[in-house]
């Protein structure tokens, strides 16, 4: 199914501020959020187009890439389905957070604010591959240090066998009111930091954070067809959240180490081959190095120096298509640096028996030649 415009999902231009992307897309998704369109599965699949729009949209680097090189310049291997209805991407950005803070807050007697968690840290990890796992893709274990859900609280941050009383400056709300005369307004309790809650007993494990550091093994598949630059996006294996916030996201940069023979040209490679004149000359069958070993390659007679032959479907395979690319063979005649006696006269007689005929590009040169100087 062909995906629309991200600026055409949010009604928008592409000269849009920052501001202008948040308010199209809370109006949109105000409007087709699952909750308020219970039976429509039309309004579900808009809303996860929303938030993929947004997600792409309200990031500059992301936007970037985008108006630059389309769905391919953030495709990656996300798909639309990672993306829940609580947040954007990931987030965690809670639907009643978004709207209802708004609307109560400014007329001062909306609902209470509740405690929200927080989405953990993204995390970046770069990787060397060779440029055969490049080609054919690879397996890799990597560690990760990271900070997870301690598992003596189970991210309470409280000691075992109790848990996190309600703050009596805020009463639990987290929220703190101020009359100043007319207005109404709500502000972050100092007490507990706009928690709601006091940790009286930390967990002597994680000291009350509900969250401890560690060095994780994990293994990743590196599909074929990547290269210098492309990031994997690991949903989940970020850093973990804070009060039962969802966890970031990891993000594995790719770098592929430069090959001693081969060059790569998108999904081609190239390979330069030298030949002796002798093989030039009068043809030969030679063996050519390729990603999955040797293969034979006919050199017509006459050959020259610069000559490009194509190795079909010996190249690299797309990321996006996964067909493969082609092997260029590019033939260099090598002049020998030294002459024995004998090789010495055999070249003169050579070169005493030749006429233009035996060097068509030679003939062609000084034909031209002749041409313009009369």
């Amino acid at each position: 199914m062909n995906k629309r415009d991200y600026y055409e999902i949010l009604g928008i231009d592409r000269n849009a501020g920052d501001d202008d992307v948040k308010k199209a897309f809370r109006r949109l998704a105000h409007k087709y959020h699952p909750d308020k369109n219970p039976e429509d599965k039309s309004a579900e699949e808009k809303f996860k187009e929303l938030n993929e729009a947004y997600e792409v949209l309200r990031d500059s680097e992301k936007r970037a890439n985008y108006d630059r090189f389309g769905f391919a310049g953030v495709g990656g291997y996300r798909d639309v389905s990672d993306v829940g209805y609580g947040g954007f991407g990931g987030a965690g950005v809670d639907f009643q957070d978004l709207f209802g803070d708004v609307f109560g807050d400014f007329f001062g007697a909306g609902r209470q604010r509740r405690t929200r968690g927080q989405r953990g840290a993204d995390l970046k990890y770069d990787l060397d591959i060779t440029f055969e796992d490049a080609a054919f893709g690879t397996d890799k274990k990597i560690k990760i240090p990271r900070a997870v859900t301690c598992s003596i609280c189970n991210g309470s941050g409280a000691k075992k066998g109790t848990s996190a009383a309600a703050c009596q400056t805020c009463g639990g709300r987290g929220q703190v009111r101020y009359q100043q005369g007319f207005f109404s307004i709500s502000k972050p309790c100092s007490t507990c930091k706009g928690e709601g809650t006091i940790i009286k007993e930390p967990c002597s494990e994680c000291r009350g954070s509900g969250r401890i550091r560690t060095t994780q093994s994990m293994s990743i598949k590196v599909p074929a067809g990547v290269e210098t630059g492309t990031r994997l996006r690991l949903t989940g294996e970020g850093e973990a959240g804070l009060h039962g916030g969802h966890p970031g996201d990891l993000y594995v940069v790719i770098n592929v180490e430069p090959h001693p023979i081969f060059a790569r040209q998108n999904d081609d490679i190239i390979c330069n081959v030298p030949i002796s004149f002798p093989q030039a000359a009068m043809g030969a069958d030679i063996e050519v190095p390729s990603l999955e070993g040797k293969v034979k390659l006919k050199v017509p007679a006459g050959t020259q120096s610069g000559k490009v032959f194509r190795l079909k479907g010996k190249g690299i395979a797309s990321l996006h298509t996964g067909r493969r690319g082609d092997q260029n063979v590019i033939v260099n005649v090598e002049t020998p640096a030294k002459l024995t006696q004998r090789q010495r006269e055999l070249l003169e007689e050579f070169a005493s028996i030749s006429g233009n005929d035996a060097n068509p590009m030679s003939k062609t040169f000084f034909e031209k030649v002749k041409e313009m100087f009369g």
